[in-house]
């Protein structure tokens, strides 16, 4: 492998406004998201979310992904369909 020099990275004004523009624009958004949390906290959501029953937390969490769960059959006849011979 050869070695080569380290570049080197010039930090222009451009960047800066770039950045500066993009870290405005996540502070407002972070701001408005807050808003909406405290007004939206009292629906109950937020407490839910802080509960300990494992339960109602994988449901949620399956609820947020759209996971629908399917329940397991229990006999064989389920499970292959019903073949008559």
């Amino acid at each position: 492998m050869l070695r080569r020099k380290p570049t080197r990275l010039e930090l222009k004004l451009d960047d800066i406004e770039e950045f500066e523009s993009i870290r405005k624009d996540l502070e407002t958004r972070k701001k408005q998201k807050e808003e909406v949390d405290v007004v939206g906290g009292s629906d109950g959501e937020g407490a839910m979310g802080l509960s300990s029953d494992p339960k109602s937390r994988e449901q949620m969490i399956n609820e947020r992904i759209g996971y629908k769960p399917q329940p397991k059959p229990s006999n064989r006849s389920s499970q292959f369909g019903n073949f008559e011979f």
